[in-house]
């Protein structure tokens, strides 16, 4: 399955309720001759709804692989809950609100379910309770008794979570045979709703947009950790708010181009580490992305997959052939897409690679057209690295070239943050945006400027950043005229040096209306 662009970490469950539908109340018997419509509170329109008391809870597992094994009386509803720390509440209100489910099936199928741990956790709860204590982004939270992190919001009363849990019985199983068993199962026994319906108030977050560009934006960072901070930022300042087909928001920048140069070869992760992703998880998402894998029942694709047998040709292998034979060749690309996608639906977020050899460095340039850049995107970056990794060393095995490793570049056509997530992006924000800004070199890729007072007038040398050969010079009496022509000939001037030079610009021309000498750096 992809995980690129994937629909942020949430319990994605809901249905459209026709105008002159009927809202069922908890006095009807629901049996196998009395049907029940789940009505969901939130996130409507994400799951297959049905007419039985069974809920199926498929975590990382497509939710068709179930439903086309079973008929919509036997079951209330098939979703799937990506996250135990931002799904389960959600799941849990939606169960309040439908008393009518007597029966939760929680299905750990793939690698990706058993991971990501969320049909653990949900079992967790109804098995070993909660406690009251504190969210990630520091809320006071239910805490569910498990060893994965798990919340439901405080609003809930205690007293309606325990009615809940010794009402619904709910049970684990490995594979999707053994889910569509038990709700066949299910499906036979009487069931009587446990109570009424209850709904409780929901914070929602809002957050501050400042005005910035819509389209166009380059983020670069030395390791995907700071990338990633920076990325965030970007997005929760200036990101346009636009309604999703997820029901809800997400805050978006449409063409994000992240660049990434010295990510150490066994990636580096903070400590204590803020990541979405940890070493355990990303070892087993690496191969999704390197590697071909067999089909699996209730798993659409790995990237893995669509770049080594999809199309039937390898195409990682196609490119390390290309580069050995044309080192300087750029068209080393892959492609993801499928034009057989647009009818199937279920297009992949990753759709193009492109790797290009420049001066003995070999880097990846990666095209997303829809990416989740808090949940996903540093997962995508590291499975990407490490690809770009492969194709080096397999060069490196096959021919005489020993390349260096260049840049990551991943271009997001959409890049955006799910509503679900602002809290913890501001979060993160907080935490870790200020100390990464801080972490500079003061290396500006259009060089230094040296500025000095020459014959009555300002003169500002443009030097080559690592020679320091002089390649221009500015002259003139007015900073703000200096600064403009500097600009103009350097677009891509550092945001902070483009501001140093101001300052001193102003200090050298105060200093050449006063008479005095100017010393950069110390006047």
């Amino acid at each position: 399955m992809s995980f690129v662009g994937s629909r942020t970490l949430i319990w994605k469950i809901g249905v459209i309720r026709p105008q002159n539908a009927l809202l069922f109340k908890p006095s009807m018997t629901a049996t196998s001759s009395t049907q029940l419509q789940y009505s969901p509170l939130y996130k409507p329109n994400q799951l297959i709804c049905g007419t039985g008391h069974t809920v199926v809870v498929t975590g990382w597992t497509v939710k068709e692989s179930v439903a086309k094994h079973l008929d919509r009386e036997q079951f209330a509803a098939i979703g799937q809950l990506y996250s135990p720390t931002r799904g389960i509440s959600l799941l849990v209100r939606n169960l309040l609100y439908n008393p009518h489910v007597r029966f939760v099936v929680a299905i750990n199928a793939t690698e990706q379910d058993r991971n990501t741990g969320a049909c653990q956790c949900l079992v967790d709860f109804f098995v070993r309770g909660f406690r009251p204590g504190k969210s990630d982004t520091g809320r006071d939270c239910w805490v569910i008794n498990s060893d994965i992190p798990g919340y439901i919001d405080i609003e809930i009363p205690a007293t309606s979570l325990e009615t809940l849990r010794h009402s619904v019985s709910c049970q684990l199983v490995n594979s999707v045979t053994e889910a569509v068993n038990l709700v066949n199962e299910f499906s036979r026994k009487p069931a009587e709703p446990w109570g009424e319906e209850q709904q409780f108030p929901l914070t929602e977050v809002t957050p501050t947009v400042l005005p910035g560009t819509r389209y166009g934006h380059r983020i670069e960072g030395k390791t995907i950790a700071e990338t990633w901070v920076k990325i965030i930022h970007r997005i929760k300042t200036t990101g346009t708010i636009r309604p999703t087909g997820y029901d809800g928001q997400w805050q978006e920048l449409i063409d994000l181009m992240a660049v990434v140069t010295n990510e150490p070869e066994n990636f580096y992760f903070p400590e204590p580490n803020y990541l979405p992703i940890d070493r355990a998880s990303l070892e087993s998402y690496i191969p999704q992305v390197v590697e071909d894998a067999p089909y699996q029942e209730g798993v659409k694709y790995t990237y893995g997959q669509r770049l080594r047998s999809w199309f039937g040709i390898d195409q990682v292998e196609q490119v390390v052939n290309k580069l050995i034979g044309e080192i300087d060749a750029a068209s080393a690309v892959m492609s993801l897409w499928d034009v057989k996608d647009h009818e199937k639906g279920g297009s992949p977020c990753l759709n193009h690679i492109w790797v290009r050899v420049v001066e003995n460095e070999l880097s990846l340039t990666a095209t997303i057209r829809s990416n989740d850049m808090f949940s996903a995107w540093p997962a995508n970056a590291m499975g990407l690295r490490a690809l770009q990794r492969h194709i080096r060393d397999r060069i490196a095995a096959r021919s005489s070239y020993n390349l260096d490793m260049g840049p990551l570049i991943t271009i997001s056509q959409s890049a955006h943050i799910y509503d679900d997530c602002w809290e913890n992006a501001d979060r993160l924000i907080d935490l870790q945006y200020a100390r990464i800004c801080q972490q500079r070199d003061y290396a500006d890729p259009v060089g230094n400027f040296i500025i000095e007072l020459e014959q009555g007038t300002i003169a500002v040398k443009q030097t080559t950043p690592h020679s320091g050969e002089e390649v221009t010079c500015y002259r003139g009496r007015n900073p703000l005229k200096l600064i403009r022509e500097i600009c103009m000939a350097s677009p891509a001037i550092a945001p902070d040096h483009i501001g140093y030079l101001g300052i001193e610009l102003q200090k050298a021309a105060n200093c050449l209306q006063q008479g005095v000498a100017y010393e950069q750096d110390k006047t």
